[in-house]
C-alpha cells in the first residue's frame, strides 16, 4: 500500500488527473443540487425585478465600484442579523445578474439598507459621506448629482433580462425611457439603494 501511494505521488500526470477529478466531483456534488431546490430558484414573495430607474442605479453602483467595499449578503449569524437585519435569502437574488454577494466589508453590508435612510440622507452621503458619517473613509460621488441618466439602451437591457427570467411586461419596457426622463445618476443610485432588501422586510 505504501509502495503504491509512493508511485502515485511521483507520477505527476496521474496526480493532476486525479486532483481534477476530485475537484470536479466535489464541485458537482455541491452545485447540481442547488438547481433543484426551490428556495434558490424561486423568488421570495413580494420580490419584483428592478424598475428602469433602479436598474440604471444598479449599473452605476457596479460601474463606480461600490461592490468592492460593500457586500450584499447578510449571513445567518446573530452578530450580523442584529446589526443588519434578517439574513439574506437566495430567493431575493433571482433577478440579480450578477449578484453582489461577498464578505469583503470596508464599508457596511447594504443588503437591508432599503428604507433605512431618507432619500435626502443618501444624497448628502453620496456627495460627501463625512457630512453624515464623520469617520467615513468612503469617497464622495458629487458628479452623480449633475450627470443625466443615459437611457439610450434601457429597453434593450430590460428585453435581455426578460429572456433571462425577469418578468418585465411589454408596458414596463415601453415606459422605461419616460421613467428615466429628467433623472440624474444620483436619482438612479438612490432608487437602487432604497430597493435593497425590502421584499423580505415588507413580508415579515
Amino acid at each position: 500500500m505504501a509502495m503504491s501511494h509512493e508511485k502515485l505521488e511521483i507520477n505527476i500526470g496521474l496526480m493532476i488527473v486525479l486532483i481534477i477529478l476530485l475537484i470536479s466531483v466535489g464541485g458537482l456534488v455541491q452545485i447540481v443540487p442547488l438547481f433543484f431546490m426551490n428556495s434558490t430558484t424561486t423568488a421570495v414573495e413580494g420580490l419584483r425585478p428592478y424598475s428602469a430607474l433602479q436598474l440604471m442605479g444598479r449599473d452605476i453602483y457596479i460601474r463606480e465600484g461600490c461592490h468592492v467595499c460593500h457586500s450584499q449578503m447578510i449571513r445567518p449569524f446573530r452578530a450580523e442579523t442584529e446589526r443588519y437585519g434578517h439574513y439574506s435569502l437566495a430567493g431575493e437574488f433571482v433577478y440579480d445578474r450578477p449578484f453582489q454577494w461577498g464578505s469583503k466589508r470596508t464599508g457596511p453590508d447594504l443588503h437591508r439598507v432599503g428604507g433605512r435612510y431618507s432619500n435626502d440622507w443618501h444624497r448628502v452621503h453620496m456627495i460627501n459621506p463625512r457630512d453624515v458619517v464623520p469617520e467615513s473613509i468612503m469617497p464622495g460621488y458629487p458628479w452623480l448629482e449633475t450627470t443625466a441618466v443615459d437611457a439610450g439602451d434601457i429597453q434593450i437591457r430590460m428585453t435581455v433580462l426578460r429572456k433571462l427570467g425577469s418578468p418585465y411586461t411589454d408596458e414596463e419596457i415601453a415606459a422605461a425611457p419616460e421613467q428615466l426622463s429628467g433623472k440624474t445618476e444620483m436619482d438612479a443610485m438612490i432608487a437602487y439603494l432604497q430597493s435593497l432588501g425590502t421584499a423580505v422586510k415588507t413580508r415579515r
